[in-house]
């Protein structure tokens, strides 16, 4: 089932202050394991309140059709390291699957908030979707002339960076395959998104940290699922009609 692209649009201000500001964007985060409580038949009742749908990764094209149909809001994201093979020969290119959208080198916006993505691991076996630091960099570098857009229309480069990996030294581990990317943790200093939401971290430990402040962005580990409540910054107040409401 297809969903419109329309909540990605961007939205349009206004001076009427009579108008009501929307309230925080109720967002489902997804990584890495397909859970029984998302691919449910009581999803719609259990997440009936969710706005939108980002996938850090490693989650097959099934499932997220399957979150698509049923819940009926945008679903985007970013490929993880072993997002590739047979279930994925047959997604179209600029998608992780029907109706959805791969987030990976470019910002959009959706209800009211600046969100980017960039897929992959720390290269290890030199298989896809995977990157030297080198080429990390790169793409980044390539997101620049949107994040500069983004500063000079609202005031910020971003509200959220979705990716696979994690920045290196925050929820990483010493393993090559399983080490964050030092310009991930680079790019958090310079662009000081709100949230940076990642995946390929598996969680086999209730004391494991998946929650770290670092400057000015919470760091969030979305194995599994995460529900998290973002609000709309003040300087947007006035937005009226947040594209898809």
């Amino acid at each position: 089932m297809a969903v419109s692209s329309q909540p990605l649009r961007r939205a349009r201000l206004t001076t009427d202050t009579t108008s009501i500001a929307p309230g925080p964007v109720r967002i489902l985060a997804i990584s890495d394991h397909v859970e029984n409580l998302v691919y449910s038949q009581n999803i719609r009742e259990r997440f009936s309140d969710v706005d939108l749908v980002l996938s850090c990764g490693d989650l097959p094209p099934n499932y997220l059709e399957y979150i698509v149909s049923s819940l009926n809001v945008p679903v985007i994201g970013v490929r993880g390291n072993h997002d590739h093979g047979r279930a994925f020969d047959a997604v179209p290119r600029g998608t992780l699957g029907p109706g959805t959208i791969d987030l990976h080198g470019q910002t959009v916006e959706s209800h009211g908030l600046l969100i980017a993505g960039l897929e992959g691991s720390l290269d290890y076996n030199r298989g896809p979707h995977q990157y030297s630091e080198g080429a990390m960099r790169l793409q980044i570098a390539r997101l620049l002339p949107q994040l500069l857009l983004n500063k000079l229309r609202h005031g910020r480069y971003l509200d959220i960076l979705v990716t696979h990996a994690p920045p290196r030294g925050i929820h990483d581990q010493p393993d090559r395959c399983h080490q964050g990317f030092a310009a991930l943790r680079e790019f958090i200093e310079r662009f000081r998104p709100r949230y940076h939401l990642h995946g390929h971290i598996h969680l086999y430990d209730r004391q494991t940290v998946t929650r770290t402040q670092f400057a000015d962005t919470t760091v969030l580990n979305a194995y599994g699922h995460r529900e998290m409540r973002v609000p709309i910054l003040a300087e947007d107040a006035e937005v009226i009609a947040v594209a898809g409401r």
